[in-house]
């Protein structure tokens, strides 16, 4: 489930969340709970996944990196009615390069990312970071979890590349929590959501970041960004 947020209310779900959860095993900061995340999307010529056209609409591909480390993650997160599946394999960076190659010559660790943008024709198209807090916590045999992102920037790209490029800030003065969990809304989310009266909307930020860019979805136009706020 996914949330826009005004700061005011940021911060009572970040006090929230370091009273409830525990503190990610991989986070930084004072709290063990923050990192720095880069990601780099990919779409076709025609920017057939921004457009949702077809089964465009449905998958994402994606190479994650987290603060300065010297591993990515490739990813594919594929939608389904009510599901969310990932995909993601780690690899080095320093072996991106393979996927500048016009033709899969296999194997190596992201064969089968690289196929997949071959096959679907995707190229990188644009790179977006933002501060993150991630905090969780096992529940009846399985993790629960909750982001909380701000300071997002993009910036347009069109190759694989994680340096400090200027970038456009988006979403300045909102911030995008997501509650990830498995199976039924846990009890601990349902809580924090009626306490705050938090609205769930549709939040991409690869859609806010690609309309930030100048791309304009049929029906969408200037309010994209409005019109993914919560109510209430």
């Amino acid at each position: 489930m996914k949330f826009v947020l005004d700061p005011g209310l940021g911060r009572q779900v970040r006090d929230w969340a370091r009273s409830e959860l525990e503190s990610d095993p991989h986070g930084e900061g004072p709290f063990g709970d923050e990192y720095r995340t880069t990601s780099v999307y990919f779409d076709t010529a025609t920017h057939d996944v921004f457009h949702r056209r077809g089964s465009f609409g449905r998958a994402k591909y994606r190479i994650r990196r987290y603060s300065e480390h010297d591993f990515v993650f490739l990813e594919r997160k594929l939608r389904k009615p009510g599901f969310l599946f990932k995909r993601r394999t780690r690899t080095p960076i320093g072996v991106l390069h393979q996927l500048e190659r016009t033709e899969a010559e296999g194997p190596w660790l992201g064969d089968w990312f690289h196929r997949r943008l071959l096959a679907r024709r995707l190229r990188p198209v644009c790179r977006l970071s933002y501060h993150r807090i991630a905090r969780g916590r096992a529940i009846n045999g399985t993790t629960v979890r909750l982001t909380l992102d701000d300071s997002v920037t993009v910036a347009a790209i069109n190759a694989v590349h994680f340096d400090e490029s200027p970038a456009l800030p988006i979403l300045e003065q909102q911030l995008i929590l997501e509650l990830k969990f498995r199976g039924h809304l846990p009890t601990t989310f349902k809580r924090l959501i009626e306490d705050l009266r938090l609205t769930s909307c549709t939040a991409s930020k690869y859609r806010f970041g690609m309309t930030a860019l100048g791309h304009v979805a049929p029906g969408e136009g200037s309010s994209a960004l409005a019109g993914n706020r919560p109510h209430g």
